[in-house]
């Protein structure tokens, strides 16, 4: 479903992605880690023609989308949802209008088709009821569904997830990661998360890929990834620093 090929992206004189390839199967749940900064963000923003690569292609259903005008862009990015690291909610706009924004904003479907599908997807991301609530009135945690329901609400065949337990408590963190791997489950989507959250990426994935000094330096079954003994991954997984507690 999607391809990355030798894609290559800086931004002045900071090389962030070096080369980056992979492949992601439709129906697969793929967990791309790596260290803050290390451009997993820049490689999902490709992914979905936010940022054009610099060198290489990335490839939506065989469509290249580098060769793609705007119009075609869109139709592409109309395959996904996606669920931003902050829920990326509009302030001024209760639950409600957040979630039915695409839909109110495309104009096909009738105002009762609109809030039987906003009840549906609040329903599936356990958030029943509260379309007149503002985002200020909502918990972080609440915040996230209610965006994981604005990604879901017109059925996407791929979902993007931005670091989805970020400013997060673990319980819900953990309410978070369920969610997402019951959407995987029952939607049968394609979904592609970036985090440094190890305990997510075992909850909400079956493969995982491990972005390092700007390419994807390993890729396998998340049991495999996450037990694997060799020396980069591991330090990783495990969060253990290469500075010895003496020169702290």
């Amino acid at each position: 479903m999607i391809e990355v090929r030798d894609v290559r992206k800086s931004f002045g004189s900071q090389a962030v992605l070096k080369g980056a390839s992979l492949q992601i199967k439709a129906g697969e749940a793929v967990v791309i880690i790596g260290r803050s900064g290390g451009g997993k963000s820049v490689l999902l923003k490709h992914l979905i023609g936010l940022l054009p690569p610099d060198q290489g292609s990335v490839l939506v259903g065989g469509a290249d989308l580098a060769q793609m005008t705007e119009r075609q862009l869109l139709q592409v990015r109309r395959r996904f949802g996606m669920l931003f690291q902050t829920a990326a909610l509009f302030d001024s706009l209760n639950v409600f209008e957040n979630v039915s924004f695409v839909l109110r904003r495309e104009g096909r479907h009738s105002a009762a088709e609109i809030r039987s599908l906003v009840a549906d997807a609040l329903a599936r991301v356990e958030l029943s009821g509260i379309e007149e609530k503002l985002p200020s009135e909502l918990s972080g945690g609440m915040r996230k569904r209610v965006g994981l329901a604005r990604a879901i609400i017109y059925k996407p065949e791929i979902l993007l997830y931005d670091e989805p337990t970020t400013g997060l408590d673990p319980i819900a963190g953990d309410r978070i990661d369920r969610l997402i791997r019951r959407v995987w489950e029952q939607l049968n989507v394609t979904s592609i998360a970036v985090t440094h959250d190890m305990k997510s990426a075992r909850t909400i994935s079956n493969r995982i890929l491990m972005l390092h000094e700007g390419t994807i330096y390993a890729d396998g079954k998340t049991e495999e990834i996450l037990d694997s003994k060799d020396p980069i991954l591991h330090r990783f997984v495990n969060g253990i620093s290469t500075i010895g507690i003496g020169n702290v």
